[in-house]
């Protein structure tokens, strides 16, 4: 079981940066792949970026490429999500989430973007943009 808890959300203005942290329990956590999602009402979860287990291979929604970055701490049991230049099309609900079990490369590679694949999800953690 894991167990995900997200911060670091809050009232921005369009430019400004934030980090998200989600910190997450159990034993198994340096051995998951990881994800960000972000959803607003009305909408579908949206696929934000993933890192696999070591903290490499990282993937990006195009909407968010080169102002996001996806890191991770497996000592610290935690995933982070910094996000600059923020834009008021970034405004919503984010969401960590975390697989039942470990993924091999290609499961990784071909599922990191589909909210189904995830099992486990944080209660989220409110971002808004103001322009």
């Amino acid at each position: 079981q894991v167990q995900l808890v997200e911060s670091g959300g809050g009232l921005v203005q369009a430019g400004g940066s934030l980090r998200l942290s989600c910190a997450a329990s159990g034993r198994t956590f340096s051995t998951l792949s990881m994800a960000w999602f972000r959803q607003t009402p009305g909408k579908d979860r949206e696929f934000v970026a993933a890192i696999w287990w070591n903290g490499g291979r990282p993937y990006y929604a195009d909407s968010v490429k080169v102002r996001v970055a996806v890191s991770r701490d497996n000592a610290k049991n935690t995933v982070y999500l910094q996000m600059n230049n923020l834009k008021p099309e970034d405004t919503g609900a984010y969401y960590c989430a975390a697989p039942k079990s470990p993924w091999n490369v290609a499961f990784y590679s071909r599922n990191y973007p589909h909210p189904t694949a995830y099992d486990y999800w944080g209660q989220g953690t409110q971002v808004t943009v103001s322009s």
